[in-house]
This record gives structure tokens, C-alpha cells and sequence, in this order.
């Protein structure tokens, strides 16, 4: 797939491809793709889980094929139509779809968040929603999709015990996540760490709000120390959330560290570019408390 499509970072925009299942549209970020091939026939794996085509090896590179229909309760797909192939935390997989429709930028403060009268069901995997010629598309959450099939591709938080008794750390750390679930076991992770100073918030908006307010009522170096932040997320996305951050003077020391299932090497070099301080994919939980570490004795927080 063409990346020369992708976005300049900060710009609080996304490229979103519009896919088909059936008489449905669905959405995905242009940033979690690899290429769209035609589909291709899988090895189907003894006991694995109904959703799980199979896998192939195109180019020598191992990878799963998921029947998408099937995970969001819509039949079982037949062969044909093609493969998305992604790369998010870390791992390879192919989505079989039906059909590519094109590509939309959008931004992230046109996408619509799901309320309280979507269904349970529908809301666990999907992220909003996006209005385009007459038509609603569906953004996936699709790292939702594959944690639901393979709990072990989430955060680890097995890796948070492995680092044992730790000392309290009071570093004042703003968070920006917009999955309530990541949020809840980020903060959880980090206290368990002994970092118990936190502000949570779910997008880059309101991160960014409580760094104005900590600038105008002059109380920034007590709240806001250092910034973990998601990339996808409404409103304001990280990048942008970054950029601001950087390019502010009252405000360009503090660290930022991105934490984000799409962290891969075109994504670390728009982090870098925008001063990001570190950058890592997100079931590394117990690297991000060894980042956070790091960035504490570096900058004597």
C-alpha cells in the first residue's frame, strides 16, 4: 500500500480506509496498514479460536487471518475478496474483508464517540462513527477484536509483578487514553509501580486542558511532571496533543512518552519529529514503567 498518503503528524487528522462486510461500512486507520492483497487460501490451525481463518506466508512472513464477519456476529465469510494486512502491537494480521471502497480524511473531531444507546455488543468494537455521502461507516476498534480472541496480546501485566517491591515515586504523570478499559489498567499498572500522582484523562482535548488550566492558575509543576499519551484517540489525537506540548515554551520540557498500538518505525519517526521522549508499543507495560523510570532520573523529576 501506497504510505505517501499518510498524514503529517500534529495535523489532528486521519486517514480512515472505508471497507464492506455485506451491506455494512466499516472504517480503519490508514496508520495500521501494511498493503491489501486478494485473498489468498489459509492453513486452517487445529483448536484455535472460530474467528481464526487460518494462516499464510506470503513473502516468508508468518501471518493469522481473521474471518472479521465473524467477530462482529455477522455469518462466516467465504473465500474471496481480499485480506487487510495490519501491523499493530507488535503483530501481523491479515482481516478478511469484502470489498475496498476508498480512502477519507477526516478529523479527529468529526468522528463521532458511541453513547449509552449503542448496544453493548457493537460499542465493544467500535471506536465512532464517520458520516460520509449519505452513509454512516463504522471505525473498528481493532485492537479490541484482538484481545477479545487472544487476551495475551493486551497489556501484560504479569511484567508490572515481575518488577516486585518498588518504592513510591511522586512524579505528578497526566495520562491521555480514551479506551476506558487501557486507561483504568494503565493507571492500576503505574500505581502498583508506586506511581500514585495521576491524572487520567480520555483523549489528547483534555489532557491538553488540564495543561492550561495548570498554566493559568500557575500550578503546571505540581500536576503535570510528565505525559503518557495514546495516538488514536477523538477530539485530539497524541501527535497533535505532542506538538503542542513541544512547541510551547512554558511547557516543552516536560517529558512525553506515546504509548500506542500503532508505534512501528514510520510511526517512531513522526513521534521523533514532534519530541516525543520516548516511544513504545502498548502491551509493553513493564517498559513504559522502565521508560518512566529513566525519564525521572534523567530530568531529576
Amino acid at each position: 500500500m501506497d504510505t505517501k498518503i499518510l498524514l503529517d503528524s500534529g495535523t489532528n487528522e486521519l486517514e480512515v480506509l472505508e471497507f464492506t462486510l455485506g451491506e455494512f461500512s466499516y472504517g480503519i486507520n490508514v496508520a495500521k496498514i501494511k498493503e491489501i492483497i486478494s485473498y489468498q487460501d489459509v492453513t486452517p490451525v487445529p483448536n484455535s479460536h472460530p474467528s481464526i481463518e487460518g494462516v499464510f506466508m506470503p513473502r516468508e512472513t508468518m501471518i493469522t487471518a481473521i474471518d472479521l464477519k465473524n467477530c462482529l456476529g455477522r455469518g462466516q465469510s467465504e473465500p474471496g475478496g481480499l485480506f487487510i494486512i495490519t501491523n499493530f502491537n507488535n503483530l501481523n494480521i491479515a482481516f478478511h474483508v469484502e470489498t475496498v471502497l476508498g480512502i477519507h480524511r477526516v478529523s479527529w473531531r468529526n468522528i463521532i464517540k458511541p453513547d449509552s444507546t449503542i448496544s453493548t455488543a457493537e460499542q465493544s468494537v467500535s471506536t465512532g462513527f464517520i458520516k460520509k455521502e449519505g452513509k454512516v461507516v463504522i471505525i473498528l476498534d481493532f485492537e479490541k477484536i484482538i484481545s477479545d480472541i487472544n487476551p495475551e496480546t493486551g497489556l501484560k501485566i504479569s511484567e508490572i509483578e515481575a518488577l516486585g517491591e518498588r518504592n513510591r515515586r511522586d512524579v505528578p504523570i497526566l495520562i491521555a487514553e480514551d479506551s476506558v478499559l487501557l486507561n483504568k489498567l494503565i493507571v492500576d499498572s503505574l500505581t502498583a509501580a508506586g506511581y500514585d500522582r495521576i491524572i487520567h484523562t480520555e483523549n489528547g482535548q483534555k489532557a491538553y486542558d488540564v495543561i492550561a488550566e495548570c498554566k493559568a492558575d500557575g500550578t503546571l509543576d505540581d500536576h503535570v511532571k510528565l505525559v503518557i499519551t495514546d495516538i488514536e484517540m477523538p477530539e485530539m489525537d497524541g501527535h497533535r496533543l505532542t506538538k503542542l506540548i513541544k512547541e510551547d515554551e512554558r511547557t516543552k520540557n516536560i517529558p512525553v512518552v506515546i504509548f500506542s498500538s500503532l508505534v512501528n518505525d514510520e510511526m517512531k519517526k513522526k513521534g521523533e519529529a514532534l519530541g516525543a521522549d520516548a516511544q513504545l508499543s502498548k502491551p509493553e507495560i513493564g517498559n513504559l514503567v522502565k521508560i518512566i523510570d529513566d525519564l525521572c532520573e534523567k530530568y531529576n523529576l
